[in-house]
């Protein structure tokens, strides 16, 4: 998404009010605690959050954690239900934010393309052009392709074929290379994950055979062993695969419920 970089010259705006009040002292002392920006700032714990959220939000400040960054965009109730619920062992909180850093303007092209690209490669696994199609904000790809030949070429990441189908270059982290080759030796078992359609691993169309399915949460798309066999857009579901009429009711039902993980339950606070 856009957030792994800004668009180039255009520098961000300087906030007023809290938030920069907040920006001016970070920018004064260095990267901060959540607790030492309260006691330092003088504001109240809700208006200390706004205007963190509100730097975050134009690309000034960052975390050392993203507990802190959810903190900020779940509402006060939901955060109070999570709170007392500490015994689930969940990390939710501005506490667990670690120290929140002023992002600067205007650092060195060659280094923003390499923090790009690491961060690709801790999202993806694998890397190659066509992946980053629907990607906003990036650098050139000649410009991340010459900071992925360096990595390469000092042996901290891989370059070869990784996914069939794609011409260029692909280059792989060498962990990402052991978990393809570990999958290609396990057997197919038919299981069925359904995900959002803004989730990134909404790749219908870019990696998977099939028209794009627009990347709006409420659509969803069904793989099955890695496969795309079902999307719902717009209210309708499709089946991209032949299936029989049991077969297709499975899907359906499988496309439609949202099984939540228990860890992400009791992060939003609705473990029983």
């Amino acid at each position: 998404g856009s957030w792994l970089a800004r668009g180039a010259g255009e520098p961000p705006a300087e906030p007023g009010g809290d938030a920069g009040r907040v920006l001016a002292r970070l920018r004064e002392r260095g990267a901060s605690f959540f607790d030492d920006l309260l006691r330092d700032c003088g504001l109240l714990r809700t208006r200390l959050e706004e205007a963190l959220g509100e730097l975050v939000a134009l690309g000034l400040v960052t975390s050392d954690g993203f507990s802190g960054l959810r903190a900020l965009i779940t509402p006060a109730a939901r955060r109070r239900v999570v709170a007392r619920r500490r015994s689930t062992g969940a990390a939710f909180g501005m506490e667990t934010a670690g120290r929140f850093t002023v992002l600067e303007p205007g650092e060195d092209d060659g280094e923003r393309a390499a923090g790009i690209a690491w961060a690709l490669l801790r999202r993806w696994g694998v890397v190659f052009r066509r992946l980053l199609d629907r990607e906003a904000g990036l650098p050139p790809w000649i410009d991340l392709l010459r900071v992925l030949r360096r990595l390469e070429a000092r042996g901290e990441i891989r370059g070869g074929r990784f996914v069939e189908g794609f011409g260029g270059e692909q280059f792989a982290l060498p962990e990402a290379v052991g978990a393809l080759r570990e999958r290609r030796r396990t057997a197919a078992d038919g299981s069925l994950v359904s995900v959002s359609a803004a989730d990134p691993l909404n790749l219908v169309g870019l990696v998977t055979p099939g028209r794009r399915i627009p990347a709006i949460a409420v659509n969803r798309v069904l793989y099955r062993d890695g496969v795309p066999v079902a999307v719902r857009e717009g209210g309708e579901v499709r089946i991209l695969v032949e299936a029989g009429a049991a077969e297709r009711w499975e899907l359906e039902n499988a496309l439609v419920k949202r099984a939540v993980p228990a860890a992400v339950r009791a992060y939003l606070g609705t473990a029983g």
